[in-house]
């Protein structure tokens, strides 16, 4: 089972404060758990020789620390500043002008500095947020990684501290003189996704654990 460490309060610093759509801001701590723990891929932003490089990669939570996982090799994998983002879209806003659609949607924005972890214990209970996170009960099922596969795999921790929560879940909102015309649909078409069928790729029968996905 993954810690339950103590939550924090989200806390507007000058990059979290929420300037354009104020109103859309979140400032429960549980609204930015429910963006990490709904979605599924985080875009994590770098820089590279002066350069901004945005990489999408898979992320755990695990308390207040989200853990992200890569090769030795690859360049993103080192401690630093970072900016991580996660977005869910649920669905795209029909408006009676083009000028007024929009998106329904729920994203966080987190900012601070990587740590590389070396404990091998926080190291493999990273590793667990991530795979769990994922792949739920996959932890308990398949084999845990070796020495050699730890050795090939750096784990990077981020403080949750500072970050920033935008969520949209409304209709179109459209001008008076639009909604008097009445020549346009408005409305809002919703986006979900769910899982299909399992694909196996071993003479072995579905685990429960992926059934109910």
């Amino acid at each position: 089972m993954l810690v339950d460490v103590s939550r924090t309060p989200l806390s507007p610093t000058p990059r979290t404060v929420v300037n354009r759509h104020s109103e859309r801001a979140a400032t429960d701590r549980a609204a930015l758990d429910d963006v990490l723990d709904s979605g599924l891929i985080c875009h994590l932003g770098v820089l590279f020789d002066g350069a901004p490089v945005v990489l999408p990669t898979g992320y755990g939570r695990d308390g207040d620390t989200l853990y992200l996982h890569g090769s030795t090799g690859t360049r993103s994998m080192t401690a630093g500043p970072v900016c991580v983002t996660v977005t869910i879209v649920d669905g795209i806003v029909y408006a009676r002008s083009v000028m007024h659609h929009s998106m329904n949607y729920r994203s966080a924005v987190v900012h601070g500095t990587t740590r590389r972890v070396d404990d091998p214990e926080e190291k493999l209970r990273g590793l667990q947020a991530v795979t769990e996170h994922l792949a739920p009960g996959s932890w308990d099922h398949a084999r845990l990684p070796n020495k050699k596969e730890l050795a090939a795999t750096v784990v990077l921790a981020l403080d949750l501290t500072e970050a920033s929560v935008k969520i949209r879940a409304k209709g179109p909102v459209d001008e008076d003189f639009d909604i008097e015309a009445n020549t346009a649909w408005a409305g809002v078409l919703p986006l979900s996704s769910q899982w299909g069928v399992p694909e196996s790729d071993s003479p072995l029968p579905v685990p429960e654990h992926v059934l109910k996905r």
